[in-house]
């Protein structure tokens, strides 16, 4: 280097270091003239030398002809001196500011560390902008080129400050803040932006050292690498503390608040804690924060204190603190399997108090509507309960759903039934009473409404055949009787249970409800065609159903001698329908007919019954006397005795016809006369006879569904083997029963017992076959 070039590069250090006080020592505003000679200084101090002197001092190289390795040499000599000149400069300066500072502890050391880090992060910045051209040149290189402890301007001067100032007072740093943090948590109020000041310092530290090399590799891996790295400084030297601080802190709050509060008052101070730590990260924390110190207050306030919490629980199920146990759960879900333990409390609360609502309400096992409302208000109590307190989780849900599962199938009027499951029918009987005509009249909103309650309880049947069954016989005597309320709620009902039992469920009973469409064309075709014919039909307005075997509940039963007018009429449309559809037959449900019938006694009134077909024959009798004995009628209208007996009591119940003695039943004596009450008065004028149902009728449904259930459940049963085994072709034998349960517990819990006899039975038809050697497995046999 010349000496020209050595002078001149000393006249600008020389300005350098006065720009470098101003900035720094005096902290005065530095003019744009004053910033663009400063830049220019360094500008030159890049530009201004002897290249093939430098490169000789550099490399040892001598003469014209010699090859540097550098491309230009001069100025990475130039840029490496100058750099050093500079990192020196700011390791003295921030020394100086070390010494200046140290002696402070507490709030003093926070406030004058915080004042000299503004200053001198500005001063960074301002002089980063001026050795801008160093920046860009030499620094750029040197790290595109890998070389070590080399940082952009401001980087290199945080880097001093690192080192020099923050490792020698991190310590009583650190314990100044963690200081007002506690004292903030006792109730104190303090300067957060303080706080936030020299925690900003942290973070800067990290975000900046090391952050000047350049990305090889842009992915997701790298990044978060990079994130952490960031966050080192502030982790290492904060954080940590601050979370083994917090647990500290609330490890001993807990205990001694729990001395003279309850677990309730407990929840309460955990929720306004926590919401706290929230608040205090926001305000001054880095967000980075929330994770671990969240952890910390988890294990310290709640995991610690999860047995306390549990048995609290059914005390607050009890009293339906629906706030209390809110809070409850939005503690314990913060904790891995915190709730497990409360899902099995509450299923076991809510199956108690189920079994409970049932055994309280006397009427409950005889009256359908009763019995279903009970269950619908302890869902309304403990679905509202789920929704609101516990967020609809979805183990809260399945643990509910479980409760009312085991309840509503087994329960004080189930078990009262042996067996059988009472539940099915009660809720078909109140389908029933909500879908058949009624005084009450409601609409169909309203009916809707109970039917989309209807198919809550009908979620939780277990033995939804049986169910099947009962609503299947109840459809039919509404269709057949012209009993239905509104057809679109018929087919609401059928449309809900198809939703949630499938096609397969609902086939029999929508056929059951397209027939009464059928039939209603039938006979107003039949009608026409008799007043076109004029066929005598003895002036009786009737009207038929024909209903498809196999499809209705229905089956032939021996019934009295039709009346004469009746029979004629039948056989009229028997001809007709045969007529238009060649090669059927009909067979007539007697049983299920119904007919009014016009009474004209006592003199002056006019009544119209509503009768079945025996008890139209019976009330025929008495135009040709008014008296007779039960044998005569016997004899007369060809009925069995208990038929008879059966018919006739609901016409003397209702007291259309009396009898002398006691009252009607299998043992009175057959010569004992029947006669007409010709004093008999209603308050209606229409009296419907046929609604009259005794309690053997009921009785002897239940027997009949019960004993069609057996036959059903062992075909349906006997036909998933078969299904099963012909897929599987070999399966063993607990294996096969499982797999059964598993397919048909959609519809019923089968009978291990019976799967058993069934599997039996098909052995014994060459269905499946035992392996020889193996008795415990089974083949199918093609």
């Amino acid at each position: 280097m010349t000496q020209s070039a050595e002078g001149t590069n000393r006249e600008i250090l020389t300005t350098l270091d006065g720009g470098l006080q101003i900035i720094f020592d005096k902290r005065e505003r530095v003019s744009t003239n004053q910033y663009m000679q400063l830049y220019s200084c360094v500008y030159n101090f890049c530009t201004c030398v002897n290249v093939e002197e430098v490169a000789r001092r550099r490399s040892g190289i001598s003469g014209p002809g010699g090859n540097s390795p550098l491309a230009n040499p001069g100025a990475e000599f130039v840029g490496l001196e100058l750099y050093e000149y500079l990192k020196d400069y700011m390791i003295k300066y921030v020394r100086k500011l070390r010494q200046e500072i140290e002696s402070f502890r507490g709030s003093e050391l926070l406030d004058n560390y915080h004042r000299v880090w503004l200053n001198f992060q500005f001063s960074s910045n301002v002089v980063n902008g001026i050795f801008s051209y160093l920046n860009r040149h030499w620094i750029k290189r040197e790290l595109d080129e890998g070389k070590p402890d080399i940082h952009q301007v401001y980087n290199l001067a945080i880097v001093c400050w690192q080192r020099e100032l923050f490792m020698n007072l991190s310590e009583p740093l650190t314990a100044a803040l963690l200081k007002l943090i506690y004292d903030e948590r006792m109730g104190e109020t303090i300067m957060t932006s303080l706080v936030k000041g020299v925690l900003t310092s942290y973070l800067e530290m990290g975000i900046n050292c090391g952050n000047d090399r350049p990305n090889t590799i842009n992915n997701t891996a790298q990044n978060r690498e990079k994130k952490e790295k960031s966050l080192e400084i502030f982790k290492t030297f904060f954080e940590n503390k601050f979370i083994e601080d917090t647990r500290t802190f609330y490890k001993v709050e807990a205990q001694q608040f729990l001395l003279n509060h309850s677990i309730i008052e407990y929840l309460k101070k955990v929720e306004t804690r926590l919401s706290e730590e929230r608040n205090r990260v926001d305000r001054y924390l880095d967000p980075s924060t929330i994770d671990p110190l969240m952890k910390a207050c988890d294990d310290v306030l709640i995991a610690e204190y999860l047995d306390r919490f549990r048995g609290e629980f059914d005390n607050l199920l009890e009293n339906n603190q629906v706030d209390d146990l809110a809070r409850m759960f939005s503690l314990c879900e913060r904790v891995d399997g915190a709730l497990e333990i409360l899902k099995v409390i509450m299923e076991s609360h809510i199956e108690r108090k189920g079994r409970n609502a049932i055994a309280s309400v006397p009427d409950s096992g005889v009256d359908p509507k009763v019995y279903v409302t009970v269950i619908l208000d302890v869902h309304k109590q403990f679905n509202s309960l789920v929704s609101t307190a516990f967020k609809n989780d979805p183990g809260f849900v399945q643990a509910m759903d479980k409760a009312f599962t085991t309840f509503i199938n087994h329960n004080s009027v189930t078990e009262a039934q042996k067996g059988g499951n009472r539940s099915p029918e009660l809720l078909a009987r109140y389908c029933d009473m909500l879908l058949r005509k009624s005084n009450k009249n409601p609409t169909e909103v309203e009916v809707e409404e109970a039917l989309n309650q209807v198919m809550i309880v009908f979620k939780y049947i277990e033995d939804k055949d049986i169910f099947q069954k009962f609503y299947s016989k109840m459809l039919a005597k509404r269709l057949v009787h012209d009993m239905s309320a509104s057809e679109d709620n018929e087919s609401s009902m059928l449309q809900k249970l198809k939703q949630m039992c499938g096609f397969e469920y609902t086939s029999k009973l929508q056929r059951m409800y397209n027939d009464t469409t059928v039939s209603k064309d039938i006979t107003q075709r039949f009608k026409r065609e008799a007043q076109e014919k004029q066929i005598d039909l003895k002036k009786v307005d009737m009207s038929v159903m024909v209903l498809a075997q196999g499809v209705w509940p229905f089956q032939l039963v021996e019934t009295c001698s039709i009346p004469t007018v009746l029979a004629d009429i039948m056989g009229k449309f028997e001809d007709y329908y045969v007529s238009q559809h060649n090669g059927r037959k009909l067979d007539f449900l007697y049983h299920m007919c119904r007919g009014e019938l016009v009474c004209n006694h006592p003199p002056g009134k006019r009544y119209t019954f509503i009768a079945s077909i025996g008890q139209i024959a019976i009330l025929l009798l008495f135009n040709d006397a008014d008296s007779y004995t039960i044998q005569r009628i016997l004899d007369s209208l060809n009925f069995r005795t208990d038929q008879l007996l059966q018919t006739l009591q609901p016409l003397i119940k209702i007291g259309i016809l009396s009898i002398e003695g006691d009252e009607l039943n299998a043992s009175t004596p057959l010569d004992t006369p029947i006669t007409l009450n010709m004093n008999f008065t209603s308050r209606k004028v229409r009296v419907d006879l046929s609604k009259a149902v005794t309690r053997t009728e009921v009785r002897k449904e239940q027997n009949d569904v019960q004993r069609e259930l057996e036959e059903d459940r062992r075909m349906v049963i006997q036909a998933a083997i078969v299904r099963i085994m012909k897929m599987r072709k070999r399966f063993q034998h607990q294996a096969l029963i499982a797999e059964v349960i598993k397919q048909l517990t959609v519809r019923f819990t089968p009978n291990v017992k019976v799967i058993k006899k069934c599997i039996d039975t098909l052995i014994e038809k060459e269905y499946l076959a035992r392996v020889e050697g193996d008795r415990d497995t089974y083949e199918y046999l093609s």
